[in-house]
């Protein structure tokens, strides 16, 4: 199954759909049948609200991994276009917009591990998620919270984009990857340039590009980059090649736009460089691939930015994917200290 795809829901009929593809990858990555049925049973609440509420809405589901690359969980994420809803009422067992029980929202959150929701009147976005094994409560979690869409084109059984993460006490490592074209050659060459950054990651982005470069020349070659912050010194290395877009959004407002060279990994590299950026507590991280617009602002969705990464980078999908190509967009956002702990 395309675990990659977008899945449309505007009627029920569209909602097995997704019941079916989270019950085939939390299999996939070793769920018990308990588990696995209640990621099921999110895709298929979160896919019924869709088809009761929305205008016009889509289920993205896709695997999440472990700081040491593990995949061991499944997150669920609902977007829609309208009418938006109270967000306190929204989590209450009986509310509802379209004179059903309204047990939806509560069924979901108690099945899930985690769930966070952004509502607004451009719509409304929530993400679930399910690991294979239930966190403890007071886990200790990551310095950085990580959230991604990763969809490939219309039509296409994988996407031709990849990307990946590794974190560690005091480092964050990101890269995404877009292999030219679209289909199974671009996601050969995008899944080249994450194998080299699993072996790699410890390196600095200029020396993990260059290597790419090198090892996609078999390849019909990808836009690559790689950012690494040291949490320590509050700077992030940034070194890429081509048209992947790297951003550090500020607290107090503005942006570094992160600066990568002309050039295709595998094929074209006049120049490798590495740029280092100033990475304040709470800045958050955006990259993304070119099926993401460039032109656009949070600035009229007030209290995004402190929701999870993965609701910030489903509103940017929703509403600023270009829909005519692959599309990875991923968040990183520094936790702050209060919410270290479960």
């Amino acid at each position: 199954m395309n675990v990659t795809a977008a899945i449309p829901v505007t009627e029920t009929t569209q909602v097995a759909e997704g019941r079916r593809l989270a019950q085939w990858l939390s299999a996939r990555l070793g769920f018990s049948e308990e588990r696995g049925g209640q990621a099921a049973l999110v895709a298929t609440e979160l896919g019924t609200n869709l088809a009761k509420h929305a205008r016009g809405g889509e289920l993205l589901i896709r695997p999440l991994t472990a700081p040491d690359g593990e995949a061991s969980g499944v997150e669920v994420l609902a977007l829609d276009k309208g009418p938006g809803m109270p967000e306190a009422a929204a989590r209450r067992d009986g509310y509802s917009t379209a004179g059903t029980l309204g047990h939806g929202l509560g069924a979901i959150d108690r099945q899930s591990d985690h769930l966070d929701l952004y509502t607004h009147p451009t719509g409304t976005v929530i993400a679930a998620q399910i690991w294979r094994e239930r966190p403890a409560p007071n886990a200790p979690r990551t310095r950085f919270d990580i959230g991604a869409v990763h969809v490939s084109k219309t039509g296409e059984d994988v996407c031709g984009d990849d990307w990946s993460w590794r974190q560690r006490d005091g480092r964050l490592a990101l890269i995404v990857a877009d292999g030219l074209g679209h289909g199974p050659q671009a996601h050969d060459a995008s899944a080249a340039a994450t194998r080299v950054f699993a072996a790699e990651h410890e390196l600095s982005p200029a020396r993990v590009i260059g290597d790419v470069h090198a090892a996609l020349r078999p390849t019909r070659g990808a836009a690559v980059a790689m950012l690494a912050i040291d949490v320590d010194r509050r700077t992030g290395a940034f070194a890429g090649l081509g048209n992947i877009t790297g951003m550090v959004l500020l607290p107090a407002g503005g942006r570094h736009n992160l600066v990568s060279h002309n050039g295709t990994a595998g094929h074209s590299a006049a120049r490798i460089q590495e740029f280092n950026y100033p990475v304040p507590p709470q800045a958050i991280i955006v990259m993304f691939s070119d099926g993401l617009s460039t032109h656009w602002d949070l600035s009229p969705y007030p209290g995004l930015t402190q929701r999870s990464p993965s609701l910030l980078a489903g509103v940017l999908y929703r509403d600023f994917s270009r829909r005519r190509d692959d599309v990875t967009v991923v968040v990183a956002r520094e936790r702050s200290p209060v919410t270290e702990k479960l």
